[in-house]
């Protein structure tokens, strides 16, 4: 029985592996393409949970101070140093205004994503800027 492979000499040729130089360009093409769309959902991904673990980070902080505040009666006399585990951002406690004797916590966050970089949560529960929360 001859071999599928003999050709008319009666020789056995070798078969060929591997991949075409068209087929690795089009692997690379659609790579490239499924990249080029997916990288930017991904950072804007990150850049929201970011901006979520600061959010988070202000409203523990404030539950903080609000403990405190029901022990000392005066939010100057808490201390605690508010701070992100992965270093993303940085809260600052700063007094509030004379009229209400509240405190203001601001995130100020190392990349920007479209927000400002700082946001701020106050005695009275208010969220700034809105479009950041």
């Amino acid at each position: 029985m001859p071999s599928p492979f003999a050709n008319r000499a009666g020789r056995q040729e070798a078969r060929q592996h591997g991949f075409t130089l068209i087929e690795m360009l089009i692997t690379v093409a659609i790579i490239g393409i499924v990249a080029g769309i997916a990288y930017p959902s991904y950072t804007r991904y990150v850049e929201r949970s970011l901006r979520t673990d600061a959010h988070a980070g202000l409203l523990q902080a404030a539950s903080e101070l609000e403990r405190c505040y029901s022990r000392q009666y005066a939010y100057a006399d808490c201390s605690f140093t508010p701070a992100s585990p992965d270093g993303n951002y940085s809260i600052t406690v700063a007094d509030g205004s004379e009229d209400d004797g509240g405190f203001l916590l601001t995130a100020t966050t190392s990349q920007t994503d479209g927000c400002e970089s700082d946001i701020q949560f106050n005695a009275r529960g208010e969220r700034l800027p809105e479009a950041c929360w």
